[in-house]
């Protein structure tokens, strides 16, 4: 015979058979590495958002609950015309904010450690669990706000927790489930608006009276969202306030 023919038992093909086998194989292997290769060109990166898992430093200064839950350090050595103080946002372990770890605390000198998280401009610290020490109310905090007039901002509502560094991704769809599990438990919710180059600027979400709005945003969490509020911007942060009764949807 003169056709090739597979046979099991026999240790090798016949030449005509494994010729066509080994160029098949090799064409397979090439279709298989560029379908990578493009799936993987075509995904994005993660981001360059950081949470130092593991990592816990220690920091003193003051307490600030509102608009936000922050810790407020003073900057030693620092230039004439920098800032006086930097501002970090608090949350605690887990899906939570911070008003566990400091109660009252408004206007108190603390020691505390904790786990930095930031990305951007943005930095927050999430406290060891009972790590706060309460050194007595400070001096009044200079109000550093700076009015910045009624805007109307389009973009989606993320948990600044997650959306800073401790999930990637830490928005969108898939994210839902647990954006809204941490905006819940206290974590600040934000509004992430991108300009036409992608680049993103931060509002965080309060009620036009200046109360939390966690308990009513949560169901439009990772929706293409328009909001018109005033925008005041405190020690680098912009805070958006405007009632979520008048959040509109986006098409």
């Amino acid at each position: 015979m003169t056709d090739d023919f597979y046979i099991g038992y026999l240790p090798e093909a016949g030449p005509r058979l494994a010729s066509h086998l080994r160029r098949t194989s090799v064409l397979l292997i090439l279709v298989i590495l560029g379908v990578g290769a493009a799936l993987v060109s075509s995904m994005g990166g993660f981001s360059a958002a950081v949470f130092e898992y593991g990592i816990e430093r220690e920091f003193e200064g003051v307490i600030r609950t509102s608009p936000a839950q922050e810790l407020i350090v003073e900057r030693p050595g620092r230039s004439s015309d920098a800032p006086a103080t930097s501002s970090y946002l608090l949350v605690a372990f887990g899906k939570f904010g911070a008003g566990n770890e400091i109660g009252e605390l408004h206007g108190h000198r603390v020691r505390l450690r904790g786990t930095l998280i930031y990305r951007d401009d943005q930095t927050m610290i999430e406290i060891a669990p009972g790590s706060v020490e309460d050194q007595g109310p400070a001096p009044a905090l200079a109000d550093t706000a700076e009015e910045l007039g009624v805007q109307t901002l389009a973009g989606e509502i993320v948990d600044s927790k997650c959306f800073l560094g401790v999930m990637k991704p830490g928005n969108l769809k898939p994210h839902r489930a647990c954006a809204v599990r941490c905006i819940s438990g206290g974590v600040p919710p934000v509004l992430l608006v991108r300009n036409s180059k992608g680049l993103a600027t931060y509002y965080f979400l309060v009620a036009a009276d200046g109360r939390a709005v966690n308990a009513d945003v949560l169901e439009r969490v990772a929706e293409p969202l328009r909001i018109e509020g005033r925008v005041v911007r405190r020690a680098g942060r912009l805070f958006l306030y405007a009632d979520p009764s008048t959040y509109e949807a986006l098409d």
